[in-house]
């Protein structure tokens, strides 16, 4: 599987895009948001650069897309009228994601954006703010050496480069590390997360500006115990839904087999040790923040369903899609599978594989084996400095 050719959120605006079921990454954007300001505003009373370039790798498209961007933006212009500057700096921002990234919707957005960021700028600030789409991986070089002030990425750091060289057949019966992978699989994940990390920090050095700043987001592990639930649980359903299709016949062993989603959740013992060993960045911020998620919550609303472990500060934004009403939970959680799951699927699979069929059996799994249950989902935050 070339991950980088396939790997994108389903696009569009219909009930199983990502932009309809994106609910959980938000609350996990809102949840970094303060030490994206500290990032942010430490970066602007060091540097005060007239021009500050922003990236957001692994965009997306959907209401999520210019949730930080806008809280970057606003957070400067407030520390400039504290200041009493009567304008503040031009933005520069890119959009990153692979090249099969829904960028036209994004684009389609753009005016209700900028609207809604002059709202919040008030008192005749203009944002002077400038958008480019920037398809390509981050595990490649993006922009031109010392070009970047402040980096922003939630949620696809996660996603490595490749599935592992080699574990094709070796991981039989997953479809993710898990605790029946041998111990060769689990390895080959690890060293494979290690080397993306390392050459993403690598290709990030050379494009920041000396003190650039730069925040991460990670669905990981709060310690070293690889098997932890909230890592793994929304792919289970969906192997248990892949395996229910192959007694039915409708798929063929070997196929599922052979299936790996080229994901690792690190712990923050293993950021850090990526981080001081590539050497290019000091931290400033590293800890872990904690959703539960409840999916036999059947009033579910745009903040019922999550239950944030710190405060969430939240911010008005423009959304460009309502997300999908969740009157029913375990659905809902289907659909978000589904939102992330599809393309990598259509690609390995084939389009006889009947998608619908594979996400009804999912969201029955989820109503009659795991809606009693409460999940958590780990995520690792780091803040950094660009220092060498």
């Amino acid at each position: 599987m070339e991950v980088a050719k396939v790997l994108h959120m389903n696009e569009g605006i219909g009930e199983a895009s990502y932009a309809k079921n994106s609910l959980l990454q938000q609350k996990v954007i809102l949840m970094t948001k303060s030490i994206g300001d500290e990032a942010i505003s430490a970066l602007y009373r060091s540097l005060s650069p007239e021009i500050i370039c922003i990236a957001d790798l692994g965009c997306s498209s959907g209401p999520n897309t210019f949730l930080a961007i806008s809280e970057l933006i606003r957070t400067v212009s407030e520390e400039c009228k504290s200041n009493g500057q009567k304008q503040s700096p031009e933005f520069h921002v890119f959009l990153n994601d692979l090249p099969g990234n829904d960028f036209n919707t994004i684009f389609r957005s753009l005016p209700a954006f900028y609207e809604d960021l002059r709202k919040q700028m008030g008192d005749g600030f203009d944002p002077n703010c400038y958008v480019t789409g920037v398809a390509g991986s981050f595990y490649t070089r993006l922009f031109p050496s010392e070009s970047l002030h402040f980096v922003h990425s939630s949620y696809s750091l996660h996603w490595i480069s490749q599935v592992p060289d080699g574990i094709e057949n070796n991981n039989k019966g997953n479809i993710y590390v898990s605790s029946t992978s041998p111990p060769t699989v689990v390895k080959a994940y690890f060293e494979q997360y290690q080397r993306d990390f390392v050459t993403f920090l690598k290709y990030r050095s050379k494009e920041f500006v000396k003190g650039g700043r730069m925040i991460l987001t990670m669905l990981g592990r709060k310690n070293e115990d690889l098997y932890s639930k909230g890592c793994h649980y929304v792919f289970e359903p969906l192997e248990m839904a892949l395996k229910e299709l192959v007694a039915m016949g409708l798929i063929e062993e070997e196929k599922v087999n052979s299936f790996n989603f080229p994901m690792y959740h690190p712990s923050p013992a293993e950021v850090k040790y990526v981080v001081e060993k590539e050497g290019s960045f000091t931290i400033d911020v590293l800890e872990t923040s904690e959703l539960h998620v409840d999916v036999s919550d059947e009033t579910c609303s745009n903040t019922g369903q999550f239950d944030a472990q710190s405060d969430l500060h939240l911010w008005r934004v423009q959304e460009m899609v309502t997300p999908q009403d969740c009157s029913n939970g375990e659905y809902n959680v289907a659909h978000c599978l589904r939102a992330l799951a599809e393309p990598l699927l259509v690609s390995h699979f084939g389009t006889k594989l009947n998608m619908d069929q594979v996400f009804n059996k999912c969201r029955e799994i989820f109503v009659n084996c795991m809606a009693k249950e409460k999940t958590t989902f780990t995520n690792v935050i780091i803040s950094m400095t660009k220092t060498n």
